[in-house]
């Protein structure tokens, strides 16, 4: 028979139990609420609130922008202004602005006036390999409505929050926008290359091209085709939107709006058809080069033939 004892003092280790169980899940969720916290930072003390709008661009400044580097640099101004966020790299900028760095070469500032711009990039001056005079940029104006939807709309682009994730995949967007850009000139100047090339096959004029002028044409169709695929991505997803996919159709949206993959497809046909034109003057001009090399030999052996018969007529 059990006692009246020892059933209150069942339900009371039953109580601290439930408690106890409880206090785990409170200090758990206590947890999970501060890593998120930690994980989604928020660029805090840039001063948009009072703003109707901001101003971003995105422009195009070297070839590529070693962003391990300015993280580890000892650079005053870097580290007076601060690092928001990586991957892709977010710094303070300006009075109330800041900038996302991609290794891909372009900056994307977030108001900034142009001379805040321009000391800017003295100061990344130093880490951006293979400068680009040219200037290609896209400007864009940004404003923060918590309730509205996130979309780009009369050229205004609306975001629920002033995240940096937010930021960073804005950045991307317009980042790859600015490159494919870049790369459409340097194409369309491509075309202008092969032209006397495609004339030559026709046999409209009697200077071929020279097999250098041809290599190295292939090599730079190469190289923009390497760029586009293997550092810019241009056809891939950011990296935040694997850790945040809530901003997936954001991204998407910014994706059509400036025809992304559209471009991609465009330019990459372009390049093919470069490398075909290339490759078939380069063909023809080897064939007609063998052509000649046959010729020196029959010439050869009828001139051997020659000497020999003279040799034998004189004896």
């Amino acid at each position: 028979m059990i006692s009246p004892a020892s059933i209150a003092t069942q339900d009371s280790n039953a109580q601290d139990s439930t408690v106890q169980t409880l206090d785990s899940q409170t200090d758990s969720q206590a947890l999970d609420s501060q890593a998120d916290s930690q994980t989604s930072i928020a660029p805090v003390g840039l001063g948009w609130s009072g703003k109707a709008a901001i101003a971003v661009c995105a422009k195009i400044v070297g070839e590529r922008i070693d962003t391990k580097a300015i993280e580890r640099a000892k650079e005053p101004k870097i580290e007076q202004a601060g690092i928001i966020a990586t991957n892709p790299l977010i710094i303070k900028a300006g009075t109330t602005g800041c900038a996302v760095i991609l290794r891909y070469g372009v900056i994307v500032t977030f108001d900034l006036s142009l001379a805040e711009e321009k000391a800017l990039l003295t100061t990344l001056q130093p880490y951006i390999r293979e400068p680009i005079s040219q200037d290609i940029s896209e400007n864009l104006p940004l404003t923060f409505r918590p309730k509205a939807k996130e979309r780009l709309e009369n050229g205004t682009l609306y975001l629920q929050a002033c995240s940096a994730e937010r930021l960073q995949v804005v950045a991307e967007a317009l980042g790859k926008s600015v490159v494919l850009d870049y790369y459409e000139t340097e194409v369309s100047s491509l075309f202008t290359k092969i032209k006397p090339f495609a004339t030559a096959i026709q046999g409209k004029t009697r200077k071929p091209p020279k097999e250098e002028e041809l290599l190295e044409l292939i090599g730079g169709t190469l190289l923009i085709q390497q760029k586009m695929v293997g550092i810019v991505e241009v056809g891939e997803k950011p990296d935040p939107i694997w850790d945040y996919p809530e901003l997936d159709r954001l991204y998407r949206r910014l994706e059509d709006e400036y025809e992304l993959k559209e471009r991609l497809i465009a330019l990459e046909r372009k390049l093919a058809l470069v490398s075909t034109s290339v490759e078939t003057s380069l063909s023809i001009l080897q064939r007609d080069s063998s052509h000649r090399v046959e010729w020196y030999i029959t010439i050869l052996i009828v001139i051997e033939i020659a000497i020999a018969l003279y040799e034998i007529w004189t004896k």
